[in-house]
């Protein structure tokens, strides 16, 4: 597989490029071995195995947190005096997506697939890691390589990792993830919120129920579920900042078994999302009202759940910054592209409410091929970007570990 990037004029980043050029091939059929391979959410012991063993491998140290994922340290420890820590997170799970993608590297485990690139993610920062280890006499700051599990969802992994001490001695923590609208070998970035908050919503509706032609008699559940799904929406549209970006909407709705019946009970599921932190936290109250207000004329028990997910990624200035610098010197002066905000939730956020750091948006699509899109079982990814993240990730550690956070991006307590 031909390289992707160019000579970096850097000569640490040339350094770096050429050993991740070596890497180049094995890291791709890693990368096939895992998407051959897929596990759901904090069952990727496999995964977890695979990764640890290749490490070991490398004359590193994995530590193994409970049930599965993991974490490595490279370079000068935080105990050294004057040492710092940067950390390239990656996630390990799949998702319960059949996989279409009809290439020999298919999923053999029925039902599910690495249908978000997570395969990708891991791989790349493998790659840097074992990158770095190589080279690891020249770094100014250690490294940490936290492969996490349980991104999909909710609570996210990134909450076990942080509750087991990964996020101990860090500094700042950065992270790609895939994008098959890019180009492989570009990088999107962005200062602020990258992606937006994301909650499950479920509303549960009761009554006595009767027969259709007396609806007069009972609670109609499936029509008040009806307002409910078309109503509390538009609420939340009046009654939040519309410049959050608050969006409710349903993915699943349950009532009822014959066409002259009025059940007893309906359900309806969705999920909610804002681009702003601060209408995700008021939020709840707004919705919780909303639906008890539609529904009331209509004589039904309302239960309303919503489950907070996770907050916005909000990337911090110098942290970006870094990561732009690397792309420049290890993928090009022209790799760099400003990216939107997007309405998907990554549980990195929560990572980023403890420490500052961003997530880069790494192209997967082959230059004039098929846009693709994420959490379809016929994703295809351009492999060439398994070196472009292994090779973004560890220049930015390199250039992580000789600056120092501005003092407005200093851990938050």
């Amino acid at each position: 597989m031909r390289s992707l990037a160019p000579v970096p004029a850097d000569g640490d980043a040339a350094r770096l490029a050429e050993v991740v050029a070596g890497l180049r091939d094995e890291l791709v059929q890693i990368r096939r071995d895992l998407h051959a391979h897929p596990e759901l959410a904090r069952t990727e012991e496999r995964t977890t195995r695979v990764v640890a063993d290749r490490l070991r491998a490398a004359g590193l140290h994995p530590h193994l947190l409970p049930g599965s994922g993991l974490w490595c340290d490279i370079g000068p420890t935080v105990s050294a005096r004057g040492a710092r820590r940067v950390a390239l997170r990656a996630d390990l799970d799949a998702l319960p997506v059949a996989d279409t993608c009809h290439l020999p590297w298919a999923s053999g485990v029925r039902g599910v697939a690495h249908a978000c690139g997570h395969d990708v993610h891991t791989t790349a920062v493998l790659g840097a890691g074992l990158a770095l280890a190589q080279v690891a006499d020249g770094l100014a700051a250690g490294v940490r390589l936290l492969f996490q599990p349980a991104e999909e969802v909710q609570p996210g992994g990134s909450l076990d990792v942080m509750a087991a001490g990964g996020l101990d001695g860090v500094e700042r923590i950065f992270a790609v993830h895939c994008d098959p609208k890019l180009d492989v070998g570009q990088v999107g970035t962005r200062i602020g919120p990258i992606t937006s908050a994301s909650d499950e919503v479920t509303v549960t509706l009761t009554g006595d129920g009767g027969h259709t032609s007396r609806p007069h008699l009972t609670g109609d559940v499936v029509f008040a579920l009806g307002q409910v799904i078309t109503q509390v929406p538009a609420v939340l549209g009046r009654r939040l900042d519309p410049r959050s970006g608050v969006n409710l909407t349903w993915g699943a709705v349950r009532a009822g078994s014959a066409h002259n019946a009025i059940p007893s009970s309906g359900t309806v599921m969705g999920t909610l999302r804002c681009l702003d932190v601060r209408a995700w936290e008021h939020a709840s109250r707004v919705l919780e009202a909303a639906v008890h207000d539609v529904v009331r004329p209509f004589g039904v028990e309302v239960e309303v759940k919503h489950a907070r997910g996770v907050p916005p990624v909000e990337n911090r200035e110098g942290a970006t910054a870094v990561l732009e610098a690397a792309a420049r010197d290890v993928l090009g002066p022209e790799s760099v592209r400003l990216t939107e905000q997007s309405l998907g939730g990554e549980d990195f956020a929560w990572y980023l409410q403890k420490v500052p750091g961003a997530m880069a948006r790494l192209g997967t699509r082959t230059p004039g091929g098929h846009t693709y899109d994420i959490h379809q079982g016929d994703l295809r990814v351009d492999e060439r970007a398994v070196e472009a993240g292994a090779l973004l990730l560890a220049r930015t550690a390199q250039l992580a570990g000789r600056s120092t956070p501005d003092p407005a991006e200093r851990r938050r307590e």
